[in-house]
């Protein structure tokens, strides 16, 4: 328990019980010379406001970094003391997002169908075969008018030149496609 913590038990138990300092001491139990200290240390505020200031502009950056470009400005710190501030004032740094949502969120909103061959959906479901080979399912199907154009199955996909599609002879390629996630077959 943090020693301004004591102080405010005491002061609490003097209040409630109309006791002298001494009484409350024992009663808590808490040392009298712990209740008497002030911190004669300077105060932390400049510290602090820097290193908030770094945090909003380094976004990434956490107390790590953040305490070696304060020793590079030249403050005389601690890697605790900057590690404790930067706690104290909530500036934990998140974990990652994984690289799949990411992408999902940096991707450019799906635009409606409509018209035929605008706008493609495709996705690659797989499964195993009673022997243990994997075999892939690339699955294509035209946004607005739900028809499947294609149905792949291959053990390893190489698409080369981008999605297209060969349906009786002819090279097909939508305007935009969109990816579905990845699924399995049920057996």
């Amino acid at each position: 328990m943090k020693p301004a913590r004591k102080r405010e038990m005491v002061d609490h138990v003097r209040a409630a019980w109309r006791v002298s300092i001494r009484r409350a001491c024992r009663a808590v139990p808490v040392d009298r010379s712990t209740y008497h200290y002030r911190s004669k240390r300077a105060g932390q505020a400049p510290l602090s406001k820097r290193i908030k200031e770094i945090a909003e502009t380094r976004v990434r950056y956490g107390y790590r970094r953040i305490h070696v470009l304060q020793r590079r400005e030249g403050w005389p710190v601690n890697v605790k003391r900057v590690c404790r501030l930067y706690r104290e004032q909530g500036l934990q740094l998140r974990n990652k997002s994984p690289k799949r949502r990411v992408k999902a969120k940096l991707r450019d909103g799906r635009l409606p169908a409509t018209e035929p061959n605008q706008v493609w959906a495709m996705d690659f479901v797989h499964d195993q075969l009673f022997d243990g080979r994997k075999i892939r399912v690339l699955t294509i199907v035209d946004a607005f008018t739900r028809f499947s154009p294609a149905i792949d199955v291959r053990q390893s996909f190489r698409l080369k030149g981008g999605p297209y599609v060969v349906v009786d002879g002819w090279r097909w390629r939508p305007c935009h496609y969109s990816q579905v996630t990845r699924k399995c077959l049920s057996s």
